[in-house]
């Protein structure tokens, strides 16, 4: 049951959580006020993926099979880690808008 009580301790906890004010760090343009610290990691995940798929493509140039295969391997397994950490937050996000009525 939603009692007046719960609601202000909701409305309080929202609050707090709002006002975590993460730094910004802009790599591309200095007028962004959107980035946080979540775009900053997943810009450094894809420079390791990218990282990792040219290492590939150069111990394939020199012959190393095992090597690239390797390399192949971590590139996936980031996606797959980038793809569910994507998934996990979303549905946070919609779990923490779905704790207020609309009305707060």
């Amino acid at each position: 049951m939603i009692t007046r009580s719960n609601l202000a301790e909701q409305l309080r906890e929202y609050q707090v959580r709002s006002k975590h004010d993460w730094a910004t760090v802009s790599f591309f343009s200095s007028t962004s006020s959107n980035n946080s610290r979540v775009d900053v990691a997943s810009v450094i995940l894809e420079l390791f993926m990218f990282a990792f798929f040219v290492f590939s493509a150069v111990s394939l140039y020199f012959g190393y099979m095992k090597l690239a295969f390797v390399f192949i391997c971590m590139t996936a397994s980031v996606l797959v880690c980038k793809k569910i950490t994507k998934q996990i937050r979303q549905n946070r996000k919609s779990k923490r808008r779905m704790l207020l009525p609309l009305s707060m």
